[in-house]
């Protein structure tokens, strides 16, 4: 019999409380490679089975790596026409038949971009190292009301939305993107903002004043292959928010998220579910670092 959270992850079951059908965290591998040296953002191959995609940050080259579980680095395309200003995040997903990825150009530490974007890609067949990537298309965007850092984005096909949340506001808001190719810049559209992100304790400001106060801040999100389950991420936790059927994610913001607690990592900034949502991979931006998967349980 299918565990329950896998049921539900796959559209076969009414949603329960995802975070209490996890395994405890397991050792998945390390990125130690120089190429995997600051990744922000992982993404499960859909035309590679067993494969996840990785960005850096800023100040890295434009390219994508194609990775193992355990870090291993398979392969590195260079991303022809495009620059890292602040690459963020990555997302895989099908439309009209093509497998695409979705990089988020979204980083704003300083709070004084006027114009943003995300770079849309054709996953390759092949598996080429060195070889180069172009984009697709690109969506242009701002904010509708001045510049903000977005660290986490999800792509819900099967809306033709793209969903990017906020990391520095309090509460994080929740804002949402045309997917398909569009002309001219668009503004984001403001939708919900996330219930239930724990602030920082009393505790962890005390033990680091300094980087104690960035803890409850949103570095990374995945949706669910079934896009009924987003997992958003920050600096302890994943916060799952799950979407009844036929209900918009307005709507499923209403109600308070399913929390999964994980070890400490240095700066867990990536987070991506398997092909089939049975298993959760987090990742660092420092190198080297450790790699935690979780499973769905058996």
């Amino acid at each position: 019999m299918l565990p329950t959270t896998l049921l539900l992850l796959l559209g076969l079951l009414s949603p329960t409380p995802p975070a209490t059908g996890w395994s405890d965290a397991e050792y998945a591998g390390s990125l130690t490679d120089p190429e995997l040296d600051e990744v922000s953002g992982l993404a499960a191959s859909r035309v590679h089975p067993g494969l996840y995609w990785a960005q850096n940050d800023s100040g890295n080259p434009a390219n994508l790596m194609l990775i193992r579980a355990d870090g291993t680095r398979v392969a590195t395309y260079h991303v022809t026409g495009a620059t890292n200003t602040d690459w963020e995040d990555i997302d895989a997903f099908e439309l009209d038949g093509k497998h695409y990825l979705l990089v988020a150009d979204t980083g704003d530490n300083g709070g004084i971009r006027e114009t943003l974007s995300l770079l849309v890609i054709e996953e390759p067949k092949t598996i080429k190292d060195g070889d180069s990537l172009s984009p697709a298309w690109t969506i242009e965007f701002r904010w509708p009301d001045g510049a903000r850092d977005c660290e986490a984005s999800a792509v819900d096909a099967a809306k033709g939305e793209v969903l990017l949340i906020s990391k520095k506001r309090v509460p994080p808001e929740l804002f949402r993107l045309p997917l398909r190719q569009t002309a001219g810049i668009q503004i984001a559209q403001r939708i919900a903002t996330l219930p239930g992100i724990a602030q920082p304790s009393e505790d962890e400001l005390t033990k680091n004043p300094v980087y104690g106060r960035y803890r409850s801040q949103v570095s990374g999100a995945d949706l669910s292959p079934n896009g009924r389950v987003l997992a958003v991420l920050n600096y302890h936790s994943v916060y799952f928010y799950v979407r009844q059927p036929g209900q918009d994610w307005p709507a499923a913001m209403t109600q308070p998220p399913e929390i999964l607690h994980y070890p400490w990592l240095p700066q867990a900034e990536a987070i991506a579910f398997s092909v089939d949502g049975s298993s959760l991979l987090i990742g660092s931006e420092q190198r080297p670092t450790p790699l935690l998967r979780f499973h769905v349980k058996q």
